[in-house]
């Protein structure tokens, strides 16, 4: 059963189409990766998906409702939250305050969202970290305190936009060991990645952008065997 709809999308800056006509459906309880080059549109598509902007043409379908003109704040409730690619950590407040910022979303009661807090310190693996100050944390713990941050906001469907950037090989076998971890507690997740090699082990769908629309869509081995998608995206990153 599709939990997310993506039907003829397209996003217009003035002239420019950031995105064009793109449709593909994610499944419950999947990964579906989505690649493509630099400037394909990836981000601007997860900002339509989540309420940061409105598409310009086409509708977004979440969980059987459309959600086209809902803000970021109202989707989130709905249970779709993303990531960014730049992490920004509340730096003056502890990790397990940042956390409950994100549980907030679902409880009023400081009690209850510092519970849920420390629950979601216990996914990723930070518990121990809970009374560090968040500014000093390496990029690391910072990527793995914003999923935990999305993670407490409750979420059916979670979004991630280049969580393993700027890591270095051991932080992000951890992240894709959390992704699985995740996976496996029956959460859908969308994840931009440029590292072919991870997006491959963690997918069941991959969808592949170029130039804001949609080049192929398939599983992880179609994808890097079609020829379309070598001269587009694989042949460009291993120049």
């Amino acid at each position: 059963m599709a939990i997310l709809e993506i039907s003829h999308v397209s996003k217009f800056f003035g002239g420019l189409a950031a995105n064009a006509d793109v449709s593909f459906t994610v499944e419950a309880g999947s990964i579906m990766g989505l690649i493509g080059p630099n400037g394909a549109g990836k981000t601007t598509l997860f900002n339509c998906i989540t309420g940061y902007y409105p598409p310009s043409k086409g509708e977004v379908v979440f969980d059987g409702r459309r959600m086209n003109g809902l803000q970021p704040d109202r989707v989130c409730k709905l249970g779709m939250v993303r990531t960014w690619q730049k992490v920004r950590p509340l730096a003056k407040l502890s990790v397990v305050d940042n956390v409950m910022v994100g549980a907030l979303a679902r409880t009023s009661s400081l009690r209850k969202a510092r519970e849920m807090a420390m629950e979601q310190l216990k996914v990723v693996r930070m518990e121990h970290r809970a009374a560090f100050l968040a500014g000093g944390l390496p990029i690391g713990e910072r990527k793995k305190l914003e999923v935990a941050r999305a993670l407490a906001t409750g979420p059916k469907l979670l979004l991630l936009d280049e969580v393993m950037g700027g890591l270095n090989p051991a932080e992000s076998e951890e992240i894709i060991q959390l992704i699985l971890d995740i996976k496996a507690r029956g959460l859908t997740q969308m994840v931009i990645e440029h590292d072919m090699k991870a997006i491959m082990r963690i997918s069941d769908r991959i969808v592949v952008l170029t130039s804001g629309e949609k080049l192929t869509e398939g599983t992880p081995q179609e994808v890097v065997s079609n020829q379309d998608v070598i001269d587009a995206y694989l042949g460009e990153s291993h120049a």
